[in-house]
């Protein structure tokens, strides 16, 4: 089970939505992603939000960093990055399952919010779930196993991608190319191209996405 780190809802114990947020490469569940949820709290008030250390030590960096990684970054190459995602996905469901079932909630309560690598899983994860989410929000990310998302998947939600225009690390036009994939799968998709944003979350994109899980939510 995956290591996990939490935001408890502020009007009770027994949370009425749940957001999950899935780190990006290098980082940890105790990283700066969950601080977003603080950011949110105040318009979440019933939502826990909820960040697990991903199930890999990264591969590179000092020993003992603490950084963690869903799977390597050695090669880009389409193939190997697939596999990598199909290699963490067994450890992300598991996941998912614990926490529905650990506070009673559907599936339609729970909102998925990925940041670069986490957004790969969260992507690849979420439509090949039976039981759809309320919605997934990607940031800085791209769509892997996008060829065959259609056959693939099981579930339907909304899909929030948000990028920086100046990110180096996962080139803008990923985000593009995730749009066409996930609108050919037939999921309605929004965007927001952040101007003058590299490889991070800026201001308009966290208030966008506070925006887009309320929708979700129904609140």
């Amino acid at each position: 089970m995956l290591t996990q780190h939490r935001l408890p809802p502020l009007n009770s114990q027994s949370p009425k939505q749940v957001v999950l947020f899935l780190h990006g490469y290098g980082d940890s569940g105790s990283g700066g992603l969950l601080s977003i949820g603080e950011l949110w709290q105040s318009q979440l008030p019933d939502c826990e939000f909820l960040c697990p250390d991903a199930p890999f030590p990264i591969e590179q960096g000092p020993p003992g960093s603490g950084g963690r990684q869903w799977f390597g970054l050695t090669s880009l190459e389409p193939s190997d990055v697939l596999w990598g995602v199909e290699k963490a996905a067994p450890f992300l469901n598991e996941y998912i399952d614990y926490v529905l079932k650990s506070r009673q909630l559907p599936s339609n309560r729970l909102t998925v919010v990925g940041f670069s690598q986490g957004t790969m899983m969260a992507l690849y994860v979420a439509p090949r779930r039976k039981d759809a989410v309320a919605g997934v929000i990607g940031y800085s990310g791209l769509l892997v196993g996008g060829a065959t998302l259609s056959e693939d998947k099981k579930s339907t939600m909304p899909v929030l991608l948000v990028h920086g225009r100046e990110d180096s690390v996962v080139p803008f036009a990923a985000m593009h190319d995730a749009e066409l994939g996930l609108k050919k799968a037939a999921f309605p998709v929004e965007t927001l191209a952040c101007a003058g944003t590299a490889h991070s979350i800026d201001e308009r994109g966290i208030t966008e996405g506070l925006r887009f899980i309320r929708k979700a939510f129904g609140i």
